[in-house]
């Protein structure tokens, strides 16, 4: 067999219907897209219509509600705390505040404030002041002998 012998499989083309060939092809003037109108002209695709049926979106229940003023904190568990004072990045003696936090990697961006949960074990004596946290949370850094206090941050207006 060589290059120019290979064939695709009889009936796996099919020849491309040539259309706004002129009367003889039965496809020529309007090209099969009827008269006038805007599905007549090029550069329209009219999404979601369903010709005056109520549309799929419409007929769909809405749910739920997104609050305008909800609070977007950064999330910090535990484990990833106790992590970095392994790893001598963090200083377990000084107190671990947001600013800390950010500048050791731990956070990105403070957002709304920072948030600590308790997954993952604390082996260290931390003080962790951040703007919230879970109970768990509390009750794990006090369990370990250190202090996570709760601030409440000023109100950015």
């Amino acid at each position: 067999m060589k290059l120019n012998e290979l064939r695709d499989n009889p009936g796996a083309t099919k020849t491309k219907k040539r259309i706004g060939r002129g009367p003889g092809s039965g496809m020529g003037k309007t090209g099969g897209r009827g008269i006038k109108g805007q599905k007549s002209r090029s550069g329209v695709a009219i999404a979601g219509y369903e010709g005056g049926q109520m549309p799929l979106y419409m007929r769909l229940p809405k749910r739920g509600f997104n609050k305008p003023n909800r609070k977007k904190f950064a999330v910090v568990n535990l484990g990833l705390i106790q992590k970095f004072v392994d790893a001598k990045k963090l200083d377990a003696k000084n107190a671990i505040t947001e600013d800390v936090l950010l500048e050791t990697g731990i956070i990105r961006r403070k957002l709304d404030g920072v948030r600590v949960l308790a997954k993952g074990e604390v082996t260290s004596k931390l003080t962790i002041e951040v703007t919230g946290a879970s109970k768990s949370a509390v009750e794990a850094v006090e369990k370990a002998g250190g202090a996570l206090t709760v601030t409440t941050a000023p109100a950015a207006e």
